[in-house]
């Protein structure tokens, strides 16, 4: 648990979750364990695991409202807002009978923003609002209860309520109006969902489309892509819905950082746009809306939105209906990520089919199969499988039989667009001959392409480059280009072979030239790889290594982008271009903000920042970052440090004194008193001419029952303020002593005489 507990402190949740598991397998009960579990588990996405956590402590503990209510959190999150509703309401009353009102009327509210009409929860809120004074609100209360009441056709109720309205506040507007609308026989407005509630609400409907394919065994790849996409999307939209401080501070904190970076920017300023049409977009497609639903994602993405989820669902939806040019152009897009390139290769090749293109579809059906094929080998054969396809795409490049690309078509499509295809696939290599030497492409029997020529060569330039004949094995491989000179991995291989010649700066060339083809074949992986072997030979090379960044970003490989922008920006950093490398920082930054990243980059990256900021004496700058890393941080200690530092620095000492009460604030809600008092000491030790801080620090000493020392401070102050001449200031400390009734206090009235007198 301490293990647990250390590595939760420092952010890193899997380390924290292994050993909340090792704590576990010896009390498999304990709550305490389970809770920090549940938490870990939420820190790094795992909401489905992390709500069967909280829900079994729910089950051991049952009067512990905090499982109950984390219950509701994460139901809310996966859009099973039925639990949601029931586990807050549970929670409201247990926090409600430990005399928690303020964390019930939070529970009741969240029931109220996911249902509307749950009339329990809007009476709960009403009688406590009533007791606590919180008249308008109860008032607002009392009018919903009478809606949900009059719609049931209950008339005694509903008078009832709007009567209680009107008791409380007579000249409430709102509950005038209900009268007169009951005396006329009109209905009363229905109760108003609150701001922020329409996240869950998208969660929910993005559930219940993906409803009726659960009880089937599978989903072909454009099914499974098309839920992974909504379910992408839904996340988006909670994650903007969500109104909570933390959300919203943080939202605006690394907003504040970047600003003038151009598409964030543009981002903050259209967000409303952004929530308000994905969210129509989503709400159309649970009414089978599929135009309403794209001209909704075309909206968001005229907003400034753009995201691979996004450039799929469009994709898919104008490709079920006559817009085939625009649904190709979003797919070119989504076919980069890793969760959408094989369901978008499948969708275009069925576009070409449609359009008559019979060569183009084949080439993509033989690229969605490629990719298939590479799923189902073992991850250390992937890259290999992935390779034998090319010189079946060479040679289908090059196919006049419109029959034979129409037939290839029809088998692919078949094999794979079926709930089963994983199972065929595995079947079809069962089947499969078996060749010596390795793995060969289930397309070779689908196609019965004559590859066999550039593969035996292939073999030959390995051997001889096994036994060291380099040239003959060059010569061999440059005869293999003339019979397939588009086959990429034949010009990897020439790079390798060049590396052995001792030749580096040609192999960077080739590779270089190599990555760039991948990349636009869209074979990002590839691409990467060869990007990666670049940098290795040439770690200085700036434009591998933004080509690389952008190649992991486009496959949503974040966290590798990210320490790529960190090496580029240290490259920076050594070159002594300070400007590059912040620069560098913000663009990683702006990566973090717009993914799923792990948010302890923008701590991380933050503190580089502020460092060059230092450096170039930019200390208004780095003000800014700090404040934001202490958003983030509030423990740390060396970042509030540098916060009052630096408002000293710039003169602005009252600013300093309001960043160090509210890190005192912070340390004692947190009951840390001897870590506070260690962090005035140092403060005083490095601005020995402050005397706010040694007065804030003898203070504190007081306040920490160390009277005698917190005399000695002041003491000192008091002799700084009479050396300098300063007699007002040094009677102020000397009334400051004696409030602290010391042993000798009768010496200091004495000594303020004196000072009063003129005579000290």
């Amino acid at each position: 648990m301490n293990e647990g507990h250390s590595a939760a402190w420092d952010q890193e949740w899997d380390k924290a979750i292994s050993s909340y598991r090792k704590a576990l397998e010896e009390f498999p009960d304990q709550p305490k364990a389970l809770n920090s579990l549940g938490l870990a588990l939420y820190q790094v996405g795992q909401f489905e695991e992390a709500l069967q956590t909280y829900q079994y402590v729910a089950r051991l503990s049952p009067n512990d409202p905090v499982p109950f209510e984390k219950v509701a959190q994460l139901s809310e999150r996966l859009g099973d807002l039925r639990m949601a509703v029931e586990a807050a309401m549970r929670a409201a009353d247990l926090f409600l009978s430990q005399r928690d009102v303020d964390k019930a009327l939070e529970n009741w509210v969240r029931v109220t923003t996911l249902n509307p009409e749950q009339a329990a929860a809007h009476s709960r809120l009403a009688l406590v609002h009533e007791k606590l004074g919180h008249t308008q609100q109860a008032v607002t209360e009392y009018l919903a209860i009478a809606s949900i009441f009059q719609r049931a056709g209950n008339a005694e109720k509903t008078q009832e309520m709007v009567d209680k309205a009107l008791q409380l506040m007579p000249a409430n507007p709102e509950a005038r109006q209900a009268q007169t609308l009951l005396k006329t026989g009109q209905l009363l407005p229905k109760p108003v969902r609150t701001k922020g509630g329409t996240g869950p609400i998208r969660m929910a409907q993005v559930k219940q489309l993906q409803k009726p394919k659960q009880a089937e065994s599978g989903l072909d790849p454009i099914a499974e892509a098309r839920q992974k996409a909504l379910s992408q999307l839904a996340e988006i939209l909670f994650e903007y819905s969500d109104e909570s401080p933390a959300a919203s501070q943080e939202r605006r904190g690394l907003a504040a950082i970047m600003r003038g970076t151009g598409q964030l920017s543009m981002q903050s300023a259209e967000q409303t746009k952004v929530v308000l049409h994905l969210g129509q977009a989503i709400d159309a497609l649970s009414r089978n809306q599929d135009a309403q639903a794209a001209e909704e994602l075309d909206r968001a993405l005229e907003a400034g939105f753009s995201h691979p989820s996004l450039y799929f669902v469009l994709g898919l939806l104008r490709s079920r209906g006559d817009r085939l040019e625009s649904a190709q152009r979003h797919l070119q897009h989504a076919v980069k990520h890793n969760d959408y390139n094989l369901a978008a290769r499948l969708l275009q090749g069925q576009i070409f089919s449609r359009k008559g293109q019979t060569k183009e579809a084949s080439l993509e059906y033989l690229e969605a199969l490629r990719l298939a094929d590479a799923m189902v080998v073992p991850a250390d054969q992937a890259d290999e499988v992935r390779q034998l396809y090319e010189p079946l795409i060479e040679t289908q490049q090059n196919q006049t039989d419109e029959e034979a690309c129409r037939r290839l078509c029809d088998n692919v499509n078949g094999l794979l667009a079926r709930s089963d295809w994983r199972d065929q696939l595995h079947k079809s290599r069962e089947q499969m001959p078996k060749q010596e030497g390795g793995l060969m492409p289930i397309a070779e029997v689908l196609m019965q392409a004559q590859s066999s020529q550039v593969l035996e060569s292939i073999n030959r330039v390995h051997q001889m480059a096994r036994m060291g004949f380099l040239r003959p094995a060059m010569a061999e491989a440059f005869d293999a280009v003339q019979h397939a000179p588009t086959y990429l991995p034949l010009h990897t291989l020439i790079g390798d072979l060049l590396i052995q010649e001792g030749r580096p700066q040609d192999a960077i060339v080739k590779f270089s030239v190599v990555a760039h083809a991948y990349g636009v074949r869209g074979e990002v992986a590839q691409a990467t790889k060869l990007l990666r072997r670049v940098i290795q030979l040439a770690p200085m090379d700036l434009s591998a290594r933004t080509r690389l960044i952008d190649q992991l970003v486009a496959r949503g490989m974040v966290d590798d982008a990210i320490n790529e922008y960190l090496e580029l920006a240290d490259i920076h950093y050594r070159l002594a271009e300070l400007d590059l490398a912040r620069k560098t920082y913000t663009t990683a930054l702006r990566v973090v903000q717009q993914s799923n990243a792990d948010r302890a980059w923008n701590v991380h990256i933050l503190q580089r920042m502020a460092d060059i900021d230092m450096q170039r004496l930019n200390w208004k700058q780095a003000l800014r970052v700090f404040e934001q890393i202490r958003t983030l941080r509030p423990d740390d200690a060396n970042i509030r440090k540098n916060l009052v530092d630096l408002n000293l620095r710039m003169g602005q000492d009252q600013q300093a004194m309001t960043e160090l009460e509210g890190y005192i604030t912070y340390l004692e809600s947190k009951h840390q008193t001897e870590p506070m008092l260690k962090f005035l000491e140092e403060l005083v030790a490095e601005h020995d001419d402050q005397p706010l801080l040694r007065r804030a620090w003898a203070e504190q000493l007081h306040r920490a029952g160390r009277t005698d020392e917190a005399v000695a401070q002041l003491d000192l102050l008091g002799e700084t303020f009479l050396g300098v001449g300063k007699k007002r200031e040094a009677m102020e400390v000397i009334q400051k002593i004696i409030l602290m009734n010391p042993a000798n206090v009768e010496d200091y009235r004495a000594l303020l005489e004196q000072v009063r007198q003129g005579n000290a």
